[in-house]
């Protein structure tokens, strides 16, 4: 049995990774910076809760204390949060080396270090703080979010048009497959390596208009699907092609079928 800490362990992908090094029988103990009350979704009996803050420091030693491996499932997207990722990312490190854990894994995003959107940047801020840690780090790039696209369409859908983004195709992943990703490497033998990158992708590559067309038949919803260029970083990064690994398909849940078992939260 493995003692793991889930840093971030009640988000979409934590809250996955609890699930599975649970049902492996490993001891599971999860830091966030809010407990969830009992009987909460986020919330899984077996695992351990703390509350512990990464922008500060407080409460990481408790979180930390006896774990043998640390899981860096976190997000900052927006404001403070995404300013101050990677500051967040090196204060874990330096608690979980004074605790003595021997391997951190963090999840990130596919090619972040070649794009100049914000949110990528700081991704790959927090890459260079763990390929420089005293630990040894993992970091597993993942591609996007089968619910990302899913917000997208919803969001657009409720004003009657499906926004789908010109030139831009997906390999979205599961949440549950980027989990298992996490996990495995998290229990892969040790080797000389100090730091490796891992990337993973979903089970098909689809055009955006592909994966609207799935989303409206399986929700049933109404609305035009309309194609529309996305300017900026993130257009570049989509057009490009950054977002793509289709030699390393690993994810084997597609998005249709992340819909349809989802079906009764549509």
């Amino acid at each position: 049995m493995t003692s793991i800490c889930v840093a971030g362990g009640t988000g979409q992908v934590g809250r996955e990774v609890v699930r599975l090094a649970l049902a492996a029988g490993h001891a599971v103990s999860v830091l966030s910076r809010h407990v969830p009350a009992a009987g909460s979704e986020k919330r899984l009996d077996g695992a351990t809760y703390f509350a512990a803050d990464v922008t500060t420091g407080e409460g990481l030693a408790a979180a930390l204390a006896g774990a043998d491996v640390v899981i860096d499932c976190l997000e900052g997207q927006f404001g403070k949060a995404k300013k101050q990722f990677a500051d967040g990312g090196a204060r874990l490190v330096e608690a979980a080396h004074l605790a003595g854990v021997a391997r951190v894994v963090a999840l990130s995003i596919i090619n972040c270090d070649l794009s100049n959107y914000s949110y990528y940047v700081s991704k790959a801020d927090k890459e260079r703080v763990y390929a420089g840690s005293p630990l040894q780090s993992i970091v597993v790039r993942a591609t996007q979010f089968h619910s990302l696209v899913a917000i997208i369409f919803a969001t657009g859908a409720r004003l009657g048009l499906i926004p789908t983004f010109t030139g831009a195709r997906f390999q979205t992943i599961s949440p549950a497959d980027a989990a298992a990703s996490l996990l495995e490497a998290a229990m892969a033998g040790h080797d000389s390596t100090s730091h490796n990158i891992r990337t993973v992708g979903g089970p098909e590559v689809l055009t955006m208009r592909q994966l609207a067309e799935d989303w409206k038949r399986v929700t049933g919803a109404r609305g035009k699907i309309i194609g529309l260029p996305l300017p900026g970083p993130m257009g570049a990064y989509l057009r490009a092609g950054y977002n793509l690994v289709p030699e390393q398909k690993v994810g084997t849940e597609t998005f249709v079928s992340w819909l349809e078992k989802r079906g009764e939260t549509l």
